[in-house]
């Protein structure tokens, strides 16, 4: 496999953390050398989150610099395009398919972009938006949209499927584990 650099970013509580995680165990698993950096910053109050994954034979830095993520994950749209100048001009941008409105808009001192998901599809040609929270509450809780995009992006990804589901049961409390592996099924079959 070659090097990745993965960049996720959404708002606090919706698992961009975790997923995080995921790909991390994936990635060490298939004996590459991987390093991650998160941003919390006010992640309890729905604030922005990010994290940096990357991975090679060897990588030297847990950042992506501007313009080099081969595939960036939005956990939420606006999240995405605050952030879509992290993506290589040939890179994927897979979105997430929801909208959750920050305090500026909220409070009506702003409002949240019209039409994003064109926006977004003009500003970067490889665009993939997935219903997230849909596909979430058909594999049965709405708590497993990171499963969902960990399955998306697994297909963008050249590493077996089991791998996947391997690190998503080890990472994943054991009561949890068949929902969000069902979750994870249901995101890669998009």
């Amino acid at each position: 496999m070659k090097a990745q650099d993965i960049f996720l970013a959404g708002v606090g509580g919706q698992g961009i953390l975790l997923a995080g995680e995921i790909l991390c165990i994936v990635f060490m698993e298939a004996g590459l050398d991987v390093k991650k950096s998160e941003v919390h910053g006010m992640a309890q109050r729905g604030g922005s989150v990010t994290s940096h994954v990357r991975c090679g034979r060897k990588v030297f830095s847990p950042l992506i610099p501007e313009g080099q993520a081969d595939v960036l994950m939005g956990f939420e749209a606006l999240e995405a395009l605050r952030w879509v100048d992290f993506l290589k001009e040939d890179g994927v941008l897979l979105v997430n398919r929801q909208k959750i409105n920050p305090t500026t808009v909220t409070s009506g001192r702003m409002e949240y972009p019209p039409r994003i998901y064109d926006v977004l599809k003009k500003r970067h040609p490889k665009t993939r938006i997935v219903d997230g929270l849909k596909l979430a509450r058909k594999a049965g809780d709405v708590r497993t949209v990171n499963s969902v995009l960990v399955g998306a992006i697994s297909r963008e990804v050249d590493l077996p499927e089991e791998m996947w589901k391997r690190a998503i049961s080890q990472r994943i409390p054991e009561k949890f584990v068949d929902v969000n592996l069902h979750a994870f099924e249901l995101g890669r079959g998009r």
